[in-house]
């Protein structure tokens, strides 16, 4: 069985990533409160969630940082 990943997004933001099925996280909700999005590493077309990174709807993007 290989391992699937699920970011918290609090606000539009992942505030967590964590190593987890969606089975598990089902059956225990008060560890998985919140708004949780799997994420994927290797996967073409889809973006692995970092910290900080946004969640547009559909996949994790890069927070883009205006020049001042």
């Amino acid at each position: 069985m290989s391992a699937t990943y699920f970011a918290q997004v609090t606000d539009g933001v992942v505030t967590k990533v964590a190593v987890t099925s969606a089975e598990f996280m089902a059956a225990n909700p008060d560890r998985y409160e919140g708004e949780w999005h799997e994420t994927f590493i290797g996967v073409e077309g889809k973006t692995y969630a970092g910290i900080g990174m946004l969640w547009n709807g559909t996949d994790f993007v890069a927070p883009v940082v205006e020049p001042e």
